[in-house]
């Protein structure tokens, strides 16, 4: 077996398989960087996105009508609705 970065390539059939390489335990640095230079791996792509952004506010669930009201108050601001219902 041939070790490379934290790919590693067994051999097969007297050829090479890239296994992928375990996104859960790379950095967020880690997978933006792999992304770059595998653009087609869609399965790395939606790994970065489900992580979201550690910078994105997070609101909790409405449990209540007047939460529900503050949840579609920030939502209009949010997109910039001209007061129509959400």
């Amino acid at each position: 077996m041939v070790y490379i970065a934290q790919i590693h390539f067994p051999m097969v059939n007297g050829g090479l398989t890239m296994m992928k390489p375990d996104f859960s335990k790379m950095s967020r640095q880690e997978l933006r960087a792999y992304i770059l230079a595998h653009r087609e791996d869609d399965e790395a792509i939606e790994a970065l996105i489900k992580r979201g952004s550690p910078n994105s506010p997070t609101y909790p669930f409405p449990e209540t009508n007047e939460d529900l009201r503050e949840m579609e108050e920030i939502l209009k601001k949010k997109l910039g609705s001209s007061g129509e219902a959400v």
